[in-house]
């Protein structure tokens, strides 16, 4: 199975982003990109960018209703 990878604005519109933040959570280490052999683009693996958006969804805090039983 071949994988595929997106082009960084295909990417920052998957994530709901900026190009440019895709950009700096790249230099931080955040979301590493892969550099094309040829033109030295970044381009994103389509399953590292599910597996991040996993751990973002992992981290957010739950919301709890709570429901008021009167007597």
């Amino acid at each position: 199975m071949s994988k595929k990878y997106l082009t960084i604005k295909e990417a920052a519109g998957l994530i709901g982003v900026t190009p440019l933040t895709l950009r700096n959570w790249d230099k931080k280490g955040k979301l590493a990109a892969i550099r094309h052999p040829i033109n030295n683009y970044r381009v994103y693996d389509l399953s590292d960018l599910e597996n991040f958006l996993g751990e973002i969804e992992a981290r957010k805090p739950r919301k709890l209703k709570v429901k008021l039983i009167e007597e």
